[in-house]
């Protein structure tokens, strides 16, 4: 038996064999199939992500106008309030003092209300949008990773919203 015809010349003509049957039967384009389908996965995954993301922007900045819209009406209620109060006070000194008191303090708890309400209302929307998210987002790697993901998902929102 001639030198070379070994152990690893039996070896090398396996390897080639099966490396010729992997190619015969089609198995890089089923592998290369499973890797694509996985890339539109991931690709749809994160173009959800940026329309949440731009939602939740977009709500945000909606939310703000709102804001300061709701600042510019208190604005103008705070200077009705000051103009009505200087005409009454020149109608009626003595009687009026005590109805101005009154009606500024109703005022500045109404616009202390609608700002409170405003902000009450942009921060859990924007919590909620977060929340769902993050929920699709994580849901891919609570597949994979089960309860860590959950648990330092949960902390890290918790935190943000805090």
């Amino acid at each position: 038996m001639p030198e070379w015809l070994d152990n690893s010349f039996f070896a090398m003509v396996g390897l080639v064999v099966f490396l010729g049957l992997m190619v015969f039967f089609g198995v890089p384009g089923i592998i290369g199939k499973m890797l694509d389908g996985k890339i539109k996965q991931i690709e749809t995954d994160i173009a959800e992500a940026k329309r949440l993301r731009e939602e939740a922007a977009a709500l945000l900045v909606e939310y703000e106008q709102k804001r300061v819209a709701a600042e510019k009406e208190a604005e103008g209620i705070v200077a009705a309030a000051k103009e009505e109060a200087e005409r009454l006070t020149v109608e009626a000194q003595a009687s009026l003092a005590d109805l101005v008191a009154r009606r500024t303090a109703a005022v500045e708890d109404k616009i202390a209300q609608a700002e409170a309400q405003a902000i009450a209302e942009v921060r859990a929307r924007s919590a909620d949008i977060a929340i769902e998210a993050a929920r699709s987002v994580l849901s891919d790697e609570m597949n994979k990773n089960g309860g860590k993901v959950v648990d330092a998902a949960i902390a890290d929102v918790a935190s943000r919203l805090n």
